[in-house]
């Protein structure tokens, strides 16, 4: 204990020598003359950027933006929108905030775009096909965490990931989250153990926003990525003041967050999160004897801080603990004699620190050193019937990266090195699974710019791992506008994994199958290619936008997890064939009617791998998605409503032809349609909302196989491929100041 609390002092020790640059605030608007009187518009969802660089913003609800300033003053700031003449302004200095006052283009100058902004949309001048989830698209749900943040998105599925624990993972690509690297303000984190439950860990009030970038991302930020990554932006202490939001549901799940936020001084500002969940009520409404959720007792919270010497530097640092109980199983585990029947409960106790931060090197350089610091304990205690599986992890990262510009705005060069420790202790049953990773790693990438109509951005990056040796990762992400509202982007790079087989496959652990490790798991390989095009036009009036996409995953290697091969075994081994994902989506934005906001979208996923020496569907995998989101705002902004309808399509289940025939389930899932909605009042800084998830009450079948005999050889509660909870009603407040 008193080695974690030195190094703890130590890591914290380091936040104080890191730094970040200023910002430039400001507004931008658009006016018009009604009679003798000059009438402002605000402009929300202008893309504001720094010329010659990818560095932008979007202006918020209240066309209100905060752009870091990350290039040498003075520099030219590029403002746009659909409809409006781009404006190009000289910024000199950052001492006041400016309004940028944008004119109609000509050809446009019958349309009045009156459009609110969308509260998910698609970074325009980023090379990397980015959706941007603001916390006006958060809000549209009850988004309680981040596994319940993409209800309204056509992007990400989110599903159980067993009948029993409550744990939800994510799908992105057609392939599971642990390939899209996850990152909090750009930091790695939900790594290793965090993994099962790790969604359920960040409050939905805390964020800010998210942003789910498609594609191998960029080689500053590590190996990991393949098919995409998440970054959440939590809340700041310079931007928010105080906040609370209150929630409970008719299964009696109730939880309580607070935000309290204060400047200290001219340079300092701190902030204070804390967030408890509780849910105590035992409720079985599809009859199984099994619990539908979990107990849950939840306590999080995160302390944040902020200096700023004023054109100098900038630093943000601050730590989090969170702990969690999780208890389930039978009705009759919870009462006297609980030896006879299953429960599980998992323990959780988790601490993080970090840091992320930038300096510059001199007033006469463009030169910028920006550093990334964690340090992260995780401890996993938890028993299911009769297996136990216990571990912890502790990690340690740090990233320092140099950038700067070659002559002129069109070039610019990154590097740096990095390095991530990862320290497992895990125990299933009586077998050790330990484990120690040292990888050092060094990166570049070039960044060439040519005005606002092409980037392409190169990059490499070494790393070397203590046992498996080199890491060799190279991308490439390129973008051109080839007209004024058309942006094709292209992408092609190689990511790695390191799979932790215990903690990624917990939901297996709730059957009767036996743990068979064929061989030594090697890394994860793969390739990943994407080519989108994104179209902006005006319809009704108001701005619309249509994506395409096409993504490719290719797998060197894979680690195979095979319950097809013997109904008593779930079989642990290394891609011996072929494996890919191939995914096409199109999606629809646009606005109707005067603040009604529509999303439609459709996409495909052809997954496929070798398992048992088949080349084959991989299961649980939808074949397709459709999506279609509305959402209207009234007049006076008083009132808000929301609905979403989910179309999925069916999904292979693995062989259960040897189960007796009452217990067998189809070879596919059904297609099924899930719907959500919410309603909104607004009054002062108070936001009432109610909703319903699953409206239709749909719900799949028997989810538990052998649930009459838990402790029999035909038990198995990882078979999900549909929701287990039906119809849910909530309630809840928020306040904000």
């Amino acid at each position: 204990m008193k080695q974690k609390i030195s190094l703890t002092i130590i890591i914290l020790a380091l936040f104080n020598i890191v730094a970040k640059a200023q910002e430039l605030k400001g507004s931008v608007v658009t006016s018009h003359m009604h009679g003798d009187h000059e009438h402002v518009e605000t402009l929300i969802g202008a893309s504001v950027y720094w010329e010659g660089t990818t560095h932008g913003v979007v202006t918020d609800t209240d066309g209100n933006f905060t752009l870091p300033v990350t290039t040498k003053l003075p520099h030219k700031l590029i403002v746009s929108f659909v409809g409006f003449e781009t404006d190009t302004i000289v910024i000199s200095s950052v001492n006041e905030k400016i309004v940028v006052n944008l004119k109609e283009s000509q050809e446009l100058s019958e349309i009045v775009v009156k459009a609110r902004k969308s509260g998910s949309h698609y970074s325009r001048v980023d090379p990397i096909l980015t959706n941007v989830l603001s916390d006006r698209e958060l809000q549209k749900a009850a988004c309680c965490n981040l596994s319940e943040a993409f209800e309204t998105n056509a992007s990400v599925d989110v599903s159980y990931s067993d009948a029993m624990t409550g744990a939800k993972h994510i799908q992105l690509l057609g392939l599971a989250g642990i390939y899209s690297q996850m990152m909090a303000e750009n930091i790695p984190t939900l790594r290793g153990l965090g993994i099962p439950l790790g969604m359920s860990f960040i409050p939905g009030p805390w964020m800010e926003s998210i942003q789910v970038a498609k594609g191998t991302s960029s080689v500053v930020d590590g190996f990991e990525a393949i098919t995409g990554q998440i970054n959440v932006e939590l809340k700041r202490p310079e931007n928010t003041d105080f906040g609370l939001n209150l929630f409970v549901n008719d299964f009696g799940r109730i939880e309580n967050s607070l935000i309290f936020a204060k400047k200290i001084n001219h340079d300092w500002s701190t902030m204070l999160m804390t967030h408890i969940e509780n849910l105590s009520n035992k409720v079985d409404r599809n009859g199984d004897s099994f619990l539908d959720n979990p107990l849950v007792k939840k306590f999080n919270i995160t302390n944040r801080y902020r200096y700023e010497k004023h054109g100098v530097l900038e630093s943000r640092f601050g730590f989090s603990l969170m702990q969690e109980k999780r208890e389930g199983g039978q009705l009759g585990y919870f009462g006297d004699s609980a030896a006879n029947f299953y429960g599980l409960v998992i323990n959780t106790n988790r601490f993080e620190a970090n840091a992320n931060s930038r300096f510059f090197v001199s007033k006469h350089s463009d030169a910028i050193i920006e550093t990334r610091l964690n340090y992260t304990y995780h401890e996993h205690k938890s028993f299911y019937g009769i297996r136990d599986y216990n571990g912890n992890q502790n990690t340690l990262y740090g990233n320092i990266i140099y950038e700067d510009k070659i002559k002129s705005e069109s070039h610019k060069i990154n590097g740096g090195v990095s390095c991530i420790y990862d320290k497992y202790n895990e125990m299933f049953d009586t077998t050790d699974f330990n484990r120690e990773d040292v990888i050092p790693g060094l990166f570049g990438q070039y960044t060439f710019h040519y005005h606002e109509h092409f980037t392409g951005i190169f990059g490499v990056r070494g790393d070397y791992h203590n046992k498996h040796g080199l890491f060799f990762t190279p991308r490439v992400h390129l973008r051109s506008n080839i007209f004024e509202h058309t942006t094709v982007r292209g992408s092609i790079g190689k990511g790695y994994r390191l799979p932790n087989l215990l903690a990624e496959n917990t939901g297996l652990m709730i059957s009767s199958r036996q743990f068979i490790v064929q061989e030594e798991i090697k890394p994860e390989e793969a390739w990943n290619y994407g080519l989108n095009l994104s179209q902006s036009f005006v319809l009704f009036s108001n701005e619309a936008t249509v994506t395409a996409e096409y993504y490719r995953t290719h797998f060197v290697n894979q680690m195979i997890v095979d319950v097809d091969a013997d109904r008593t075994q779930v079989r642990f081994y290394n891609l011996n064939g072929k494996s890919f994902a191939n995914n096409y989506q199109i999606e629809i934005k646009l606005e109707p009617l005067f603040q009604f906001e529509l999303t439609a979208a459709i996409r495909y996923s052809d997954v496929k791998t070798t398992i048992n020496g088949t080349f084959q569907r991989k299961p649980f995998v939808n074949s397709y998605k459709g999506l279609i989101s509305g959402s209207y705002l009234t007049e006076n902004k008083r009132w808000q409503f929301d609905l979403t309808a989910q179309f999925n399509g069916s999904s292979r289940i693995p062989d259960t032809s040897w189960l007796p025939e009452e217990m067998q389930m189809p070879e596919k899932s059904p297609e099924h349609i899930l719907l959500n909605g919410q309603i909104t009042f607004r009054i002062g800084k108070f936001d009432i909302y109610c909703g319903a998830e699953n409206i239709t009450d749909f719900k799949q079948k028997n989810p538990i196989i052998g649930a009459s005999d838990p402790f029999g050889g035909n038990f198995d509660a990882s078979m999900l491929w549909g929701p287990i909870v039906g119809r849910v009603f909530y309630l809840g407040l928020r306040y904000k100041l």
